[in-house]
């Protein structure tokens, strides 16, 4: 009975056979075993589109597959496919060291199994194995890899949908000179963080304060005596632009300016006296009419109503005004006239009795008051005004 041979060549003898000749025989198989488990060789696929079979030889050490590690070397032109013999198991180390952008594609000779391909700037190594299936023996990339599989300690890579488990990016992130640029606090169940998005053409990148909470603000907090600086022009209150120098804005500072400006709305003197530059004016606001009027003296200090009827004026609205404040209020007579005023009970007249308003049409009484911290005492009145 005559010898068969393995799919990666290696002889196997019967019973009786090659007497003389078993040793050399089998010191061929052990030759090939080794050459199969870390043999190198370079093969040459130069030149345009073509196909390149990676051979096996019965019983001898030429076969092109019967090679661990294989470099696919020379200049190519055109797409090239590089074939394995079907029905043989096996895995090999390949590095395409061509010249050339054109694809490398590896696969079975024949069928329609899987394939592993080199992009036509991949020039690195791939670890593929071959399944030996019968009908379509299949060739698989493993994902090991110089160019996208194994992450290396020298390598230049890009990395891909990755989720690294472990480590995790920990207390600092260095720079390029492995110096510290972010130090990184933990902060136990922390549920607020920060969110830094870029940004395209035209706009400006944002850091927003993000998280679980409803309301979350962010903290900048200087070491020492050091400060949180702006680089002048750069400052906006939403989208309004603050050109205000930081000197200007330190004129509202009085406890600590002691410099005054002739240009500035307000100035102030190392004692603290502050000026006004120009008149402060409170703009007149108009009520609504109705059979109780409501006035919000903090927003409204200085208000009209024209009468359309006998009126209440409720107690002022709005937060609570301080001791000091003043208010002025013209009460006009409309075309009718003799419309009167109940006035609330925190309005405070002389001798307790509220004045009687002109009853002429068209004509304004005004009414001026300072508040105690109380009441709104009547301070100055003047009647029967015309108006135009």
């Amino acid at each position: 009975m005559a010898s068969t041979y393995t799919d990666l060549g290696l002889e196997l003898m019967a019973t009786g056979e090659n007497a003389g000749t078993w040793g050399t025989k089998t010191n061929a198989n052990l030759n090939l075993v080794e050459q199969i488990a870390g043999g190198y060789l370079e093969v040459s696929i130069a030149g345009g589109a073509q196909t390149t079979a990676l051979d096996v030889d019965d019983g001898a050490l030429t076969g092109k597959a019967q090679n661990r590690i294989i470099k696919l070397t020379g200049a190519i032109t055109g797409n090239q496919i590089v074939t394995l013999p079907v029905l043989m198991e096996n895995f090999y180390i390949i590095q395409n060291g061509t010249t050339g952008a054109y694809t490398v594609q590896l696969k079975a000779a024949s069928g329609s199994g899987a394939t592993v391909t080199w992009a036509t700037t991949d020039k690195g190594w791939k670890i593929a194995y071959a399944d030996g299936v019968a009908t379509n023996t299949g060739v698989y990339d493993t994902g090991f890899s110089t160019t996208d599989g194994d992450v290396t300690l020298t390598g230049t890579q890009t990395l891909t949908n990755k989720t690294l488990t472990a480590p995790k990016i920990g207390t600092s992130i260095l720079d390029t000179n492995g110096n510290e640029l972010f130090l990184l606090t933990a902060t136990a169940s922390a549920v607020n963080e920060l969110t830094l998005a870029n940004a395209a053409t035209g706009n400006s990148p944002v850091l927003s304060a993000t998280g679980d909470d409803s309301n979350i603000g962010i903290t900048l907090t200087p070491k020492g005596t050091g400060e949180v600086v702006i680089a002048a022009g750069n400052l906006n209150y939403g989208s309004t632009a603050v050109t205000a120098t930081g000197a200007e804005l330190n004129y509202s500072d009085l406890a600590t300016l002691g410099t005054s400006a002739a240009s500035k709305v307000f100035t102030a003197d190392a004692n603290n006296l502050t000026k006004v530059s120009g008149a402060v004016l409170n703009t007149e606001d108009t009520l609504t009419d109705g059979a109780t009027v409501t006035w919000n003296v903090i927003n409204s200090p200085v208000a009209k109503l024209t009468l359309g009827g006998n009126r209440t004026l409720s107690a002022p609205s709005g937060t609570t005004p301080a001791a000091g404040q003043f208010i002025s209020l013209l009460a006009i007579q409309d075309g009718t006239g003799s419309r009167t005023i109940t006035w609330n009970a925190v309005y405070e007249f002389p001798s307790d009795t509220a004045p009687t308003l002109t009853t002429t049409a068209n004509l304004g009484d005004i009414f001026s008051f300072r508040y105690n911290g109380s009441k709104w005492l009547l301070i100055g009145q003047t009647l029967a005004l015309t108006l135009s």
